[in-house]
Order: structure tokens, then C-alpha cells, then sequence
């Protein structure tokens, strides 16, 4: 709608500027016009009263020569019809004249401008009283009348009558007006298209943009308008560095309520899983109570061992699916940093390993080494990567069967330390790589040791290592194994 865009105002403003200086420059250019055509028409009749006087006696022994005067008044009149004449008196008291007496309405005019003219002190135009008019004044020719060297009186002729002071006339009468304003309106006209072109030129980049954010809102924040860059990112004018700007600031705007709505379908599927995940070891638990309350009497000591345990069980897991919840809301929290100190990590990952061996046997999987008896520190939080190896570790266990092996390696390499976890079991299936780290994602598989984890596991490792700045990395075959393997970065102990 272009009354209510900017360029719409722009053009309105622009017309009534426009208007506004049309008038003036028409005003202007009639006052100038008239002001010179009275300087022009006073110039041209200065004499013009003087030669009146030297021909006629219009005044004898301080009466008025009124015959004389009417005579001189019809001539004049054929002559040239834009005249008035009038005697004037010492004292610019008006004592004759040859207009109908109820056109003039003053008995007195200035004497002042007429002693100028008459003197010659001023530039042209000067101007006198109109007799017609007290409002107005005109331009005029005077002479003094004189007789036996004594001034009797002036003759006063005004030279523009009252059929000449509109503009209708004047522009009707005057070609050099008509010319003037002629050219004005074509002026203001070509500064009009001009300008409205100059303003649509100006605000295609506005228009743009606003259709920018209008495909913004109207997808819901959901997809970066505009098919083609913006031009003049690094250069340009203030508009092309908001445009750019806002191109900039809209992806990050999308990326970013992405980013929320996938979290928030996160959080729901976290709750969902926790509700689940809760719901099962505690029906259990609360089954064994009830069974243990109810026929307790009737049980043996066998039976009612039987479950004890399996109550211990239940509670037990519930009790790991709060610690791990409780830790990785900890490790996600802005206010959890990694307290980094110099590490020998190969003597961390052997003492870890240490506290698996036993479980291993029991299980008949084999625990392997390729670690070198010294190796770089790298800068670590010992207490973090130690819980991280723990998760890895187990993660093989639960998923390599009997006879199988786990191997764990050091090795320096591209300034940093490599560690790798890797196992002989049954693997991932390509479908689950891509989220193998999410929180609470499980494969269909039941671990070889028949224990369920919480699905936090392998979500605790990636947060620590991301809070150390070092990368995480999967790889796996379906009935070969597993190999986790992750990077820290080597100390600086100078």
C-alpha cells in the first residue's frame, strides 16, 4: 500500500514541498515582475507630468483650471486608459481632479515621495498615496506647477490604474510573467519525477528488506528469507550494512529457534524417558515391598532373600539414574568449567582399567594394553576423565560376550594424546551412530550382561570432553566391535 509506506510519505512530502515552494517562487516571481514593470513604466513616463504641466495651466490665481483639467483627463484617458490625474496643492492636499468624486476617497496625499521624484532622490520605482485606495500605494509622475517662479501646486499622475493589480491581469498582460511561471511549473514538475524516481531508486533496498522480515515472521522464524546474498556486504551505505546485518542476524535467529525447538522436544522426550525409565525399577521395587508385606509369614528365608535383592536392584537403579541425571545436569550447567591441572594420562587410564580387571575375568574377556611408559601430560580435570574412561570402560563390558577382548591405547599424535576404548563385541548399527551420544538413546540390544544402562552414559563422556575442548569420535561394524576414542590437548609445563 503505498499512502502507508515510506515511499508513499516521501512522495507526499516531496509534493507539498514542492507546492510550497511553487507558491513562493510564484509570489516571488510576481512581485518581481510588477515590481519591475513600475519601475520600468515610472522611468518611461517621468516626464510625463512635466510635459502635462508645460502645455496646460491647470491652476490660475490658486483656482482650479477645471475645463481645462477635463479636457486633459479625456485625452488622457483615449490615450492611455491606465492613468489618473490630480492636483495637488503645497501641502499634498488633493484641490482637483477629473475622476467621478465617489472614487476618491482621500483628501490628502504624502508629499514626501513627490518632492523625491521630483528631485530625483531615490531609485525607481518610488511610490506615492493612491486617492482610490487608502491601502495601496502607486507608482507616479509629478511635476511642480509653476507660475512667475512660484509653485503653485503639483500635477500627481498615477500611472497604473486600478484594472492592473490582480495577477489575472497581470499575468494576462505581461508575457514575461507567463514565461516565468511557464518555466517554474515545468521545473517544479521535472524536480517532482525526478525526485519520485530518485526516492522509488532509494527505497528498493527498504522495500526489500522489509519483504525480508515480513518472510521472517510469516515462517514463524523458521526459514532464512531471501534466495540470492545481499549485496555489498563489506561496502556499501547504511542500508546495505543493516541489510547485510539482518541476513546475518536472521540465520543465527533461525539456527537459534532450531535450536530451541529442539531442545524443547528434547526436554519432552527426556522427560518422557525418565518417567519411563523410573516407572519400571520402581513398580518393581514397590512389588517386591508389597510382596515381602503381604506373605512375609509364608515365605522362606530363601524366598524372602530372593526378594530383598531383587528389590536392592531395583533401587540400585534407581538410585544410578538420579546420580546420573543429577551429573549431567552439573556438567550441562554454563557455571560448570573443567579444572584443568597437568595429567599423566597414560597412569590414569591403566589405574581405571585396574578397577575393571576383576570384572572382566569373572567374565572371560580379555583386557589389552598398548599404553607407553611415558607419555605427554595433557591439561585435564583428573576427576572428569577418569568418570569418562569408567563410562567407556563399562559401555564395553556390558556389550562384548565371553572370550571376547578389550583393548585400551595411548598415543601422542598432532600435539595432542589420543586415548581409544575399543572392543571385540557385537558393535552399533550404522542407524544409531549419529545419535549414539544423545541423552537417554539406547539400541534395541540387550547388554551380554543382562544390565540395563540409563542411556546417560555415553552423553556424560561427550559433555566432558567438550568441556576440555578435545573431540570425541565413534566407529563400528555390527559383530566386530566398537572403538571409542577421544583427544586432549597436550599441557604446557614450559
Amino acid at each position: 500500500m503505498i499512502r502507508g509506506s515510506l515511499y508513499g510519505k516521501l512522495a507526499l512530502a516531496l509534493f507539498v514541498l514542492l507546492a510550497a515552494l511553487g507558491v513562493i517562487y510564484v509570489g516571488l516571481m510576481v512581485a518581481s515582475t510588477r515590481l519591475y514593470l513600475q519601475e520600468v513604466n515610472q522611468s518611461l513616463n517621468r516626464e510625463l507630468a512635466a510635459s502635462i504641466a508645460a502645455e496646460e495651466r491647470l491652476i490660475r490665481d490658486n483656482q482650479v483650471n477645471r475645463a481645462a483639467l477635463t479636457e486633459l483627463f479625456d485625452v488622457l484617458m483615449v490615450v492611455n486608459p491606465a492613468i489618473e490625474l490630480y492636483l495637488i496643492d503645497a501641502d499634498g492636499r488633493i484641490i482637483g481632479h477629473a475622476a467621478p468624486p465617489e472614487k476618491v476617497v482621500r483628501d490628502r496625499v504624502e508629499i514626501e515621495p513627490i518632492r523625491r521624484f521630483i528631485d530625483e532622490a531615490g531609485d525607481l520605482p518610488i511610490f506615492g498615496d493612491d486617492p482610490r485606495d487608502p491601502s495601496r500605494r502607486k507608482i507616479f509622475s509629478a511635476a511642480p506647477l509653476l507660475y512667475e517662479g512660484r509653485t503653485e501646486g503639483f500635477l500627481y499622475v498615477v500611472l497604473a490604474g486600478e484594472n492592473y493589480d490582480s495577477f489575472v491581469e497581470l499575468y494576462r498582460t505581461s508575457q514575461i510573467l507567463r514565461v516565468f511561471v511557464w518555466i517554474g511549473g515545468v521545473s517544479i514538475a521535472l524536480a517532482l519525477i525526478a525526485g519520485l524516481v530518485s526516492f522509488n531508486w532509494l527505497t528498493r533496498r527498504l522495500r526489500r528488506l522489509a519483504h525480508m522480515m515480513d518472510t521472517l515472521r510469516r515462517s514463524n522464524f523458521r526459514e532464512v528469507p531471501g534466495d540470492v546474498a545481499w549485496p555489498n556486504r563489506r561496502g556499501g551505505d547504511e542500508i546495505d550494512r543493516l541489510g547485510a546485518t539482518f541476513e546475518e542476524m536472521s540465520g543465527r535467529i533461525v539456527e537459534q529457534m532450531d535450536a530451541l525447538r529442539d531442545a524443547d522436544e528434547s526436554r519432552r522426550d527426556m522427560v518422557a524417558n525418565i518417567s519411563h525409565d523410573l516407572r519400571t525399577p520402581l513398580a518393581a521395587l514397590q512389588g517386591y515391598i508389597d510382596t515381602l508385606l503381604i506373605k512375609d509369614p509364608a515365605l522362606s528365608p530363601e524366598e524372602r532373600q530372593r526378594y530383598l535383592e531383587m528389590a536392592s536392584k531395583s533401587s540400585m537403579r534407581v538410585g544410578d539414574l538420579i546420580a546420573d541425571l543429577f551429573e549431567l545436569a552439573r556438567l550441562e550447567s554454563d557455571q560448570t568449567s573443567a579444572q584443568k591441572e597437568p595429567c599423566a594420562l597414560n597412569e590414569l587410564v591403566q589405574d581405571v582399567a585396574g578397577k575393571f580387571s576383576l570384572a572382566a575375568e569373572e567374565r572371560d574377556i580379555g583386557l589389552r594394553f598398548d599404553i607407553p611408559e611415558r607419555a605427554p601430560f595433557v591439561s585435564a580435570d583428573v576427576g572428569l576423565i577418569e568418570r569418562a574412561l569408567e563410562n567407556l570402560i563399562d559401555n564395553a563390558l556390558k556389550f562384548t560376550g565371553p572370550g571376547g577382548a578389550i583393548s585400551l591405547s595411548v598415543e601422542a599424535k598432532d600435539g595432542a594424546v589420543e586415548t581409544r576404548v575399543s572392543d571385540t563385541g557385537r558393535g552399533i548399527p550404522e542407524q544409531h551412530l549419529p545419535r549414539i551420544f544423545d541423552r537417554f538413546h539406547r539400541t534395541e540390544d540387550t547388554p551380554e550382561d543382562g544390565r540395563r544402562g540409563t542411556g546417560l552414559g555415553l552423553a556424560i563422556v561427550k559433555r566432558i570432553i567438550d568441556l576440555h575442548g578435545g573431540t570425541l569420535q565413534v566407529a563400528s561394524a555390527v559383530g566386530k566391535g566398537t572403538t571409542f576414542r577421544f583427544s586432549l590437548p597436550i599441557a604446557d609445563i614450559g
